[in-house]
């Protein structure tokens, strides 16, 4: 289990690579960015993504999971009080592997929650060119092992 003591600045977590498979594309937006590129293969070969394109939506979500298996999820994370920005960079096609990895940028324990401390991340999602095709910056919020302030 990490604690909010066990990130600290420049520690880098690794994400597992995932296919990014034309039907989850298409059922991904058919719920969440009906927009024709993400649900239409020929549609998208004429627009100017080239070929069926993810949501950005999708991308960010896919992003979600990797960094839940790359340590949220064996984390004390209490959430995260949002993000500071998220950029879209290169479009994700049907067959792209995606991977990628979490940064902490800094840490600081809360100043009004002397339980939890803050961790500042740059996330970057990257295809199998190496080309970065999200990255985003947020905070999360970790337990303190001990629960509270250290004196």
């Amino acid at each position: 289990m990490l604690y909010f003591e066990d990130f600290t600045q420049g520690r880098r977590f690794d994400y597992s690579p995932v296919l990014m498979q034309a039907n989850d594309m298409i059922a991904f937006a058919s719920e969440f960015d009906p927009q024709p590129m993400h649900l239409d293969e020929e549609v998208g070969k004429s627009s100017i993504l080239g070929g069926l394109a993810a949501s950005g939506w999708h991308t960010s979500a896919v992003g979600m999971r990797m960094m839940i298996e790359a340590f949220l999820g064996n984390s004390s994370s209490q959430g995260s009080p949002g993000i500071d920005f998220m950029e879209w960079k290169k479009p994700v096609l049907a067959g792209d592997i995606l991977s990628g990895f979490s940064l902490v940028l800094e840490a600081r324990p809360s100043k009004t929650k002397p339980a939890i401390g803050l961790v500042k991340f740059r996330n970057e999602i990257e295809n199998q060119s190496g080309e970065a095709v999200a990255v985003s910056e947020c905070s999360v919020m970790f337990r303190r092992r001990n629960g509270e302030a250290r004196a």
